[in-house]
């Protein structure tokens, strides 16, 4: 019997939205539960509300931020032009806010060369059908955005753990020639109310952008790390 799905998300960039609004795309400092619903679901091929929304009530999650990168504010300009506007509605039109041709600014948040160890506890069953999943997704897997490509396998095993801190315990096998042979991390993991913050992460419909209350607590673990090639 298992309860746990191990998932390595590493890449030189990431970005997992939690306040995005208009121009600004913000990243939040960790892999958000709404993202790993949605990678979960790339995986799986499901794309529907209804699908995502129940993935996310029925699994938790926990994060550790083996190397938490560093952030990355990337400047974009969309549109303008001379004569007409270059902005397009999502039916191909032209579309005018400003009643005349104007240049949108964003600004895109990324964490540069992060690494970060997630656990997903729910049942047995599921936390099967999402190995085989994950090891052979329906769809290409990435970090928060479709530009951000995983440099590692997403999948790093699974097993049995009574808590999602205990499921942390575990070695980092770092890249990293150069390895401490320990670090002290940090790690963010779901909890009652009372016991921690509340953050929208919790995905209620992929479609319209809605996200209900998850409430996460934060913790310092240490950790061994060990080379990559070394075998766990």
């Amino acid at each position: 019997m298992t309860n746990t799905l191990f998932l390595r998300l590493e890449g030189p960039l990431q970005s997992w939205g939690e306040r995005s609004q208009w121009g600004v795309r913000d990243s939040a400092p960790e892999p958000t539960k709404s993202g790993i619903v949605g990678l979960l679901g790339c995986a799986l091929g499901w794309q529907r509300d209804d699908q995502l929304h129940d993935l996310s009530r029925h699994i938790h999650i926990a994060v550790r931020c083996d190397r938490p990168g560093t952030m990355l504010i990337d400047y974009h300009t969309v549109g303008g032009g001379a004569n007409t506007p270059q902005l397009l509605t999502a039916e191909g039109q032209p579309k005018v806010s400003s009643g005349s041709p104007h240049t949108e600014q964003t600004w895109r948040h990324y964490l540069c060369d992060a690494s970060f160890l997630v656990a997903v506890q729910t049942n047995s069953a599921l936390i099967t059908q999402l190995a085989e999943a994950v090891q052979n997704p329906c769809w290409p897997l990435f970090l928060g955005r479709k530009s951000c490509l995983p440099s590692l396998p997403v999948f790093e095993g699974i097993g049995e753990y009574a808590t999602l801190a205990e499921a942390l315990d575990r070695p980092w096998r770092s890249l990293d020639v150069n390895a401490p042979g320990t670090a002290v991390v940090r790690a963010v993991l779901e909890s009652m109310p009372h016991e921690g913050i509340r953050r929208r992460h919790e995905l209620i419909s992929r479609s319209r952008r809605i996200f209900g209350p998850r409430y996460t607590k934060e913790v310092m673990l240490t950790i061994p790390v060990l080379p990559y090639e070394v075998s766990l």
